[in-house]
């Protein structure tokens, strides 16, 4: 438990983002303080608001707005493409029904993980974190390949 010095409430360790100068390792004030804080700063600030505007007009930052990025993914990989919609067209229908992470239980944050892209609709599901590490680790598996 920590107190946080903006609202003085007293709050859990997982309620403050880390920070590695901290003696505890995390920062002294909670993560809503400082989205608060973030949110005021940005509608208050007419240089973010300037940054803003640059930084959309940068070619990358367009394109992946746009969907440029996303076009060519969806056209590399129209099998897994497919099988994304009709999984997300099945829950959308309650044809299948997101469950709780294989790797950890928690039901938050779930994603279906595709073991064959030909069974669109036999998916495992994991948490982010989880669905990340599997991917990693299938990638040392195979030699670091992609």
């Amino acid at each position: 438990m920590k107190v946080c010095f903006k609202c003085g409430d007293e709050k859990p360790l997982s309620d403050f983002y880390r920070h590695k100068a901290m003696k505890d390792g995390h920062l002294n004030k909670c993560k809503d303080c400082v989205k608060r804080d973030v949110r005021l700063h940005r509608r208050e600030n007419d240089s973010v608001r300037e940054y803003d505007r640059r930084r959309y007009r940068e070619d990358l930052r367009r394109r992946q707005i746009s969907g440029e990025n996303s076009a060519k993914w969806k056209k590399r990989h129209p099998e897994r493409y497919k099988a994304h919609y009709l999984v997300s067209n099945a829950i959308r229908d309650g044809r299948l029904v997101r469950g709780c992470c294989e790797g950890c239980g928690t039901a938050e944050n779930v994603h279906a993980h595709h073991d064959d892209y030909s069974k669109p609709l036999d998916v495992r599901w994991l948490c982010a974190k989880c669905h990340h590490r599997h991917h990693a680790e299938k990638r040392m598996a195979d030699g670091g390949k992609v």
